[in-house]
């Protein structure tokens, strides 16, 4: 259907059938249908069906400003598969734009025309005081002048207009609002913050639900629904298809968007939330994922006041195996400045926020092509991929070489062919080809175009690679194009992996893309693509293992409306830290000051909750040390216990290899007397046998103010701090998890054992780093922890915390 959005005479009916269809066809797949639509573009689903946006449904109650009834629930798109709380905003039955324009370029004019070219086949209600007609639809003075209330409202009025606007549309009923303009929260301006907590109040007094301020608008191509002014939308015609974007910035948006359609990708939903004073990302991502046509989610953050939201979405995503890729800005202390100021964000910590991506199962992008660039592999019809091997083919040499480094830039390993193999390629290539992988047929495919149908099907009955490159940096005039297409494509098909073409010749590509073929310039966009493809495929395997985490206490329920001060109160607390401070529950402001415990209890602790600490006494005289140090092995260590200093060694609080009486007396006396010189509240020294460890590492933990307990594994010992060597875990986990992060550390080659020492138990390592995030659960008054140096012992003896450092809040 061609026509226009319905006019506010038609009637909205209970069917919701006026006006008509955003699609022509009924149903089916079509990679043609639709406005925009090109020639090999990735489509996906049918169209609206016959009823429209709206669906069948009830007409609601009635309308209390008179005219057409008030919009009823609707059951929404017909075979979609969409359902939750905010599906209406995807398919609004009627939809007024406060501050509509008669321009369609702009601000206030673009979304009337998008509407009309996406074929919107809902009511749609122009709000221009000063015209009677908008874009040949008619035009009403005021909200208060609508012949019914619409469902949605698309608020393009600034300042103080749009807030009165807001609070309008909450008390006549409106179920939603997309507040486009700007100047609110973000600004860090006390006025402005006021303003948007008005709008935010009035809006979850009525149960209406509010995207922004500071959004650039919601669209969804599927319905029409155009609830936006993207320059992107003009310039790069939509389609429907597979792919979602949802952002908190109207151009990360709009670029992703642009990016993916240039490519040749439909993409079916391109939200921006703005500040996310109400709805947030993560509820869009949820309802956007349990639309069953949508196959891959792109996302950009720089606001993560609501992390259960993203942890629910991306839980949706597992359980339909979507992939999701986010880019989250605010990175560097500058970004995060940059960030505060953009949307109101608050940077969370930065490692932190790795390991919860990870557990989650979402690949984070480091830039915006890194966002996208592997889209067109999400989409393929492949099998998991059991591995990383690659093998390579190419007709250049030099391909090859590059080829080989790159895959070893990207962590994939290059396949080893069976001697089967490389017998059989002997056969077929002339004798100057290379027959190992990376394969080298050569400029003889210039003379013989069957190389590739004789060389394809050898490489595809080896087995030994998980994914294929070809790459073919010269052919097309003189080369038989069309046969080297044929030839892939069926090995495509046959080998059923992960296969991507390479060639900078854009006629060649275009070949290859109208046979299905994943195509890229060169080899390095093409392996780093792969890479990230097959890393983020393992990623999701991971994240399906991983125990469920506590529910946390703060973040809005998907598709509810929470407590209205409980909801102001937490956005408007995490908005008032400083701007590289994480963004903090409200809870947490009202917490008592935490205390460090000595060492002794420290390790008390630790025990109490199954970690294992080496044997230790408490003595409170230096001849007390002296009769522990004849209960022990020597050497032994002795350490000041005291809770006012972290570092002891600085002060000369750490005497080890104590081997006499002697040494042991003039250690402690020492001690004993360095704190009281320097006014230190002594609890005593500490005398421990010395313990002898194949590695020295670490088992931290803290409580972040965003994401809850987080357990930190690394390399260990005095100098942590300068070399750091980390990685970070959210618990619950298991030991293949922690197991899985320590092969990343810099140190993972010497715990197998290096000149001639024995491998370090690291399963014992393991063990503990898991009973320390039981701890961090179960324990909720330890702020933090840190068990520095844990001592690993030869692989079957077992680790022991040697030292242990923990904070505790009293609640």
């Amino acid at each position: 259907g061609s026509a226009g959005p319905t006019t506010p005479g038609a009637s909205a009916g209970a069917s919701g059938s006026a006006g008509p269809t955003s699609r022509g066809a009924s149903g089916g797949t079509s990679a043609s249908t639709g406005p925009g639509a090109r020639e090999g573009e990735v489509r996906r689903g049918g169209p609206v069906g016959a009823n429209g946006p709206g669906g069948s449904g009830g007409s609601g109650g009635p309308n209390p400003h008179g005219g057409v009834s008030a919009p009823g629930g609707g059951s929404g798109v017909g075979g979609l598969g969409v359902g939750g709380g905010l599906g209406f905003l995807h398919r609004p039955r009627s939809v007024a734009v406060v501050g509509a324009s008669d321009d369609p370029d702009k601000i206030g004019g673009r979304p009337l025309r998008f509407m009309r070219e996406q074929g919107f086949s809902g009511t749609v209600l122009p709000m221009n005081p000063r015209r009677e007609t908008v874009q040949g639809l008619p035009a009403f003075p005021s909200l208060a002048a609508l012949p019914q209330v619409p469902e949605v409202a698309l608020i393009g009025v600034p300042g103080q207009a749009a807030v009165d606007a807001v609070e309008e549309c909450a008390a006549m009923g409106v179920r939603g609002c997309v507040v486009m303009a700007a100047g609110f929260g973000e600004t860090g301006d006390p006025d402005g913050s006021a303003q948007q907590e008005r709008m935010l109040a009035a809006a979850r007094a009525a149960g209406m639900r509010m995207i922004g301020p500071n959004s650039q608008g919601i669209a969804s191509f599927h319905t029409g629904a155009v609830l936006g002014f993207s320059t992107m939308f003009a310039e790069v015609p939509p389609a429907d298809g597979p792919a979602a974007v949802i952002s908190q910035s109207g151009a990360l948006t709009s670029v992703p968007y642009g990016l993916l359609r240039r490519a040749g990708i439909g993409v079916r939903y391109a939200h921006a939330t703005g500040n996310d004073a109400d709805v947030t990302v993560g509820e869009l991502a949820a309802e956007v994922l349990a639309d069953s046509e949508i196959e891959l989610l792109l996302l950009y953050l720089e606001n993560l006041a609501d992390p259960a939201g993203i942890e629910r979405a991306a839980a949706l995503a597992l359980e339909r195996n979507v992939p999701v890729v986010a880019l989250v800005g605010g990175r560097s202390a500058d970004g995060a400045r940059a960030a505060l100021s953009h949307t109101g964000a608050l940077a969370a910590e930065q490692r932190v926020l790795d390991a919860f991506l990870a557990r989650l199962g979402v690949w984070r992008a480091g830039d915006v092509q890194e966002l996208v660039s592997a889209a067109q592999l999400y989409l393929q019809p492949w099998p998991r991929p059991e591995g990383r091997r690659l093998s390579v083919v190419s007709n250049s040499g030099a391909v090859c070489v590059l080829a080989a480094d790159a895959a070893a830039d990207h962590g994939l390993p290059l396949a080893e062919l069976a001697p089967e193999t490389t017998a059989a390629l002997r056969e077929v290539l002339p004798r100057f080809a290379t027959t190992v992988n990376p394969v080298d047929i050569t400029a003889a495919l210039l003379n013989d175009s069957s190389l590739f149908s004789k060389v394809l099907p050898i490489l595809g009955g080896d087995g030994g690679a998980d994914a294929h490159l070809i790459g073919l940096p010269v052919s097309g005039q003189g080369y038989d194009v069309a046969t080297f297409v044929a030839d892939t494509a069926e090995f495509a098909r046959n080998a059923g992996r992960p296969l991507v073409v390479t060639t900078p010749q854009e006629s060649v590509a275009a070949e290859f893309r109208a046979a299905g073929l994943v195509v890229y310039d060169d080899e390095s966009l093409a392996i780093a693509a792969l890479g990230r493809y097959l890393r983020h495929q393992e990623l999701m395997t991971q994240a399906r293992t991983w125990p469920p985490r506590p529910e946390p206490a703060t973040g809005p329920t998907t598709g509810t409306a929470p407590d209205p001060a409980a909801h102001a109160t937490a956005h408007a607390t995490a908005r008032r830290a400083a701007p590289d401070a994480a963004a903090r529950p409200a809870a947490l402001d009202a917490e008592p000051p935490a205390r460090t415990l000595n060492e002794a209890d420290a390790l008390a602790l630790l025990a109490r909750h199954g970690v294992p600490v080496i044997e230790h006494r408490l003595c409170h005289s230096a001849e007390e040390a002296v009769r522990a140090y004849e209960t022990l092995d020597a050497p032994v260590a002795v350490k000041g216990c005291t809770a006012d200093v972290t570092h002891k060694s600085d002060l000369g609080l750490v005497a080890l290899g104590l081997r006499t009486a002697g040494e042991v007396h003039a250690a402690a006396t020492r001690q004993f007397a360095v704190m009281r010189e320097r006014g230190i509240a002594a609890d005593g020294v500490l005398v421990a046998p010395m313990v002898e460890a194949v590695r020295e590492v670490l088992v931290g933990a803290h409580r972040d103010p965003v994401f809850g307990p987080v357990v930190a594994v690394g390399a260990g010992g005095a100098y942590v701090e300068a070399l750091p060597d980390v990685r970070l875990l959210l618990p619950p986990f298991r030991a293949e998890h922690v197991r899985a992060a320590i092969d990343t550390l810099r140190i993972a080659p010497l715990l197998g054992g290096v000149r001639g020492e024995p491998a370090a138990d690291v399963d014992a390592w393991c063990a503990i780093a898991v009973t320390v995030g039981d701890l961090m659960i179960a324990d909720t008054k330890v702020v933090s922890l840190d068990a520095n140096p844990t001592m690993l012992r030869a692989r079957g003896s077992g680790a022991v915390v040697a030292d242990a450092v923990v904070m505790t809040r009293e609640r």
